[in-house]
């Protein structure tokens, strides 16, 4: 596994900036590696393939989650739930083994008791959550998390074509109603509108 400067050096090029959710999602997934006994995904094709990641933000966290990694979404290792929170659970497909790593609100407040004589917010949170032991940074579950076939990096499953639209679905997000085939979208899911 890389050092925690040599991440962050990655994350910043990946993101665009540094800035303390950067440091957060560094980590953040360090930990959940470390935990899992997962060496170096970058590096290691077989700890890479046994990994898929959830993060519940997307926000810099998210893409410092990715950098430590590896995982993507268009590898199919990422999964996004959007609720908000600066967490994410990491499960090793090969041993079922599964973490969930949430960083604790408290830290802000730590922050701000370790380095009052620093103004700006981000700067401050930048250097505390690098010293902060990861104890009082985050708080580590371990649970369970199934997973279907069609999640798992790399499933080939069948193909479907919606009755409505005419569009191609993939890895079984059809619905199935009145006896049709529908995409989700036609199925009343849309998070457009058609114009």
């Amino acid at each position: 596994m890389k050092s925690l400067d040599e991440y962050l050096r990655d994350a910043e090029q990946a993101h665009g900036h540094i800035c303390a959710g950067q440091v957060l999602g560094v980590r953040l997934a360090m930990l959940g590696l470390q935990k899992l006994g997962i060496g170096d995904p970058q590096g290691n094709k077989e700890d890479r393939k046994r990994l898929v990641t959830f993060v519940e933000i997307d926000r810099c966290a998210t893409d410092a989650v990715a950098v430590v990694t590896g995982c993507r979404l268009g590898k199919r290792a990422l999964k996004f739930r959007d609720w908000g929170k600066v967490a994410a659970t990491f499960v090793d497909v090969t041993s079922g083994k599964a973490i969930r790593i949430a960083a604790k609100e408290s830290s802000k407040a730590l922050a701000r008791q370790m380095h009052p004589e620093i103004a700006d917010k981000n700067q401050q949170q930048m250097l505390a959550y690098r010293e902060i032991s990861d104890d009082d940074l985050f708080t580590a579950q371990w649970v369970k998390v199934d997973l279907p076939p069609e999640e798992f990096p790399g499933y080939k499953g069948e193909r479907v074509v919606c009755e409505q639209c005419g569009e191609g679905i993939n890895f079984r997000r059809e619905v199935r109603r009145d006896g049709k085939i529908l995409c989700r979208s036609c199925a009343g899911e849309r998070y457009y509108t058609p114009i």
